[in-house]
């Protein structure tokens, strides 16, 4: 909910965040912003030494027309510059539309784990690209 996440935005978009902490780009159709991704070091240790796409999220209404794609590729290239080869992603077990996506995008299941929260206990798929 936005009460717990809007503190970690702030500080990931604040204009003198570290470069280090990754990037945000967000993707505009007509002025309007219809998608966004967030990457940067992996946040959780079972994610090992990974490049981490943290969120990628795409309006339904701008679903399937090559934006998650773009974002994807684009958090991908901002990794490599971060220094990082392996890029990884947890996506919540059973969360299928997902999962079919990012296999689309040649994602490979790494593993699995479960995230204790702080907002919810949730199984969680790990999926990788090799950089």
């Amino acid at each position: 909910d936005e009460a717990n996440r809007l503190p970690g935005w702030q500080a990931a978009l604040a204009p003198d965040a570290p470069k280090s902490a990754g990037g945000t780009l967000i993707a505009e159709l007509d002025g309007r912003a219809v998608g966004f991704v967030r990457y940067g070091p992996a946040s959780q240790p079972e994610l090992g030494d990974a490049g981490e796409v943290k969120h990628l999220y795409v309006l339904p209404d701008h679903a399937r027309r090559g934006i998650g794609q773009r974002l994807l590729s684009e958090a991908f290239a901002g990794l490599r510059a971060m220094g990082f080869e392996v890029a990884v992603l947890a996506v919540v077990a059973g969360n299928d539309p997902a999962l079919g996506f990012y296999q689309a995008q040649g994602a490979e299941r790494a593993g699995r784990f479960t995230d204790a929260g702080p907002l919810w206990r949730s199984d969680n798929l790990i999926l990788r690209w090799a950089l």
